[in-house]
């Protein structure tokens, strides 16, 4: 157990220090904006590239797998939406961000460094799948049921067009390809541009994590709104459940890839969650208390979650 402290107790600790930091400086919001640039435009992609690009292109095509996971977040965002709606009364545009928060694990601050530290290195393509997809499916779903949930109403093709608009242009989104054309073609960065890529992706973990504690720590939790209990268990219990099924029903796969998908899957809600719904003026309160919430609950789910992965006791699936 000690070995599962060592290896979350510094992920969690960097988030508490920027909390800690938000709480006692009292510095504004707006300081914050060159560090999310940084994560959004520059660091984050240069890992995810880094992650596609050193996973050898054949290992890349797992359709099951790949069907598994995404049916998985699928679920977990369908369920959160429908708990959204049932037990906070919420509008479309508000229950779109409340499955945002059940179905949207921290798998880019949190999910690669996690996964290789806690699994090692045999990790990296199932992580590189699911954080792509992932991605992928959210930020397709997301816009165009904002789009369709807008008093002025606009044509599905169009709609279509400015979700894909959108998605293409997204910097995850074109490092994830660049990465997989750089795997199919073997290219090799020169030295210089591949250490630069190294720093700028050990970059990515402590600042986004610093910087998730200091957004929560300046948007205080006022009032527990009714629905994000069971939008934190949806998240850290229900999904990573629904996804064990489902490895169950398109398996059999490596034990490797089984347990990182159940991390990934038991990550907190991310802090985009709240970009999100600053993005679009909705439930934005109610999105930084879900962040707060789950990350402080999966101190125990997640911990747990790597306990099981690391000792070897997460049960064979369910179809063998």
């Amino acid at each position: 157990m000690i070995d599962i402290l060592n290896l979350a107790v510094p992920y969690f600790g960097l988030i508490f220090i920027g909390f800690a930091c938000g709480k006692a400086k009292g510095l504004p919001e707006a300081g914050l904006a060159w560090m999310n640039f940084f994560l959004l435009y520059v660091s984050l992609p240069a890992l995810l590239f880094v992650i596609m690009s050193k996973t050898p292109f054949a290992e890349l095509n797992n359709p099951p797998f790949l069907i598994a996971t995404t049916l998985g977040t699928m679920a977990a965002f369908v369920a959160a939406l429908v708990v959204g709606k049932l037990v906070g009364r919420l509008t479309l545009r508000e229950a779109t961000l409340a499955g945002l928060s059940g179905a949207y694990g921290n798998i880019g601050y949190m999910g690669p460094g996690l996964a290789l530290a806690t699994l090692g290195a045999q990790a990296a393509v199932p992580v590189a799948l699911i954080f792509c997809f992932d991605n992928i499916i959210l930020f397709t779903l997301v816009p165009f049921l904002m789009a369709l949930a807008q008093p002025k109403r606009m044509s599905v093709p169009v709609i279509a067009f400015e979700v894909f608009k959108r998605v293409a242009g997204h910097p995850l989104i074109i490092a994830s390809a660049l990465g997989v054309a750089s795997a199919a073609l073997h290219f090799e960065p020169p030295v210089a541009i591949d250490r630069l890529l190294q720093f700028l992706q050990n970059a990515a973990a402590p600042c986004a994590l610093f910087a998730l504690g200091v957004t929560v720590a300046l948007r205080p939790l006022k009032k527990m709104p009714w629905e994000i209990p069971p939008l934190a268990f949806v998240k850290l219990v229900l999904h990573p459940v629904l996804l064990f099924f489902l490895l169950s029903l398109f398996g059999p796969f490596d034990q490797a890839w089984i347990d990182t998908a159940l991390l990934m899957a038991a990550l907190p809600p991310a802090l985009n969650v709240f970009v999100f719904a600053r993005q679009y003026d909705a439930w934005v309160e109610q999105a930084s208390s879900a962040v707060l919430v789950g990350t402080l609950l999966s101190v125990v789910t997640l911990t747990t979650v790597m306990w099981l992965v690391k000792t070897g006791n997460v049960p064979p699936l369910l179809f063998r």
